[in-house]
């Protein structure tokens, strides 16, 4: 459970994936996501995940503010199945501003979606 408070929600839809070979025989997927969060209107993003039961993430991403900013960030996590091509993600992300956040979500490989909620880190 994520330690800071409570700012958020995202909602995401994947737009494409692509796998690739990873290190020692590792599979890696690169999915590319839209959707929208609090207070950061559309979001534009790619996670490439280590493939497994559990694993690890990075984020690289971009916000689009309805005042016309552009805010960018990075992040590492993991992620956990937890049902049929379920994931359950824990993230730290690093804002271009300087303010880190931690996401927790789940993937659904079915719908191609990742919704969930975001804190400002403690």
């Amino acid at each position: 459970m994520a330690t800071g408070k409570p700012i958020g929600e995202f909602s995401m839809k994947s737009t494409s994936w692509t796998l690739r070979p990873g290190p020692a025989g590792c599979t890696l997927i690169d999915g590319n996501f839209e959707g929208t969060a609090t207070g950061f209107g559309t979001i534009l993003g790619t996670a490439t995940f280590l493939v497994g039961k559990i694993g690890t993430f990075t984020y690289c991403g971009a916000a689009f503010p309805d005042n016309g900013n552009i805010d960018t960030a990075t992040g590492t996590g993991s992620y956990e199945s937890v049902g049929k091509h379920r994931w359950r993600t824990v993230g730290t992300l690093q804002l271009m501003d300087g303010r880190a956040l931690i996401s927790e979500g789940e993937v659904d490989l079915a719908t191609r979606s990742w919704n969930g909620k975001l804190f400002e880190k403690s």
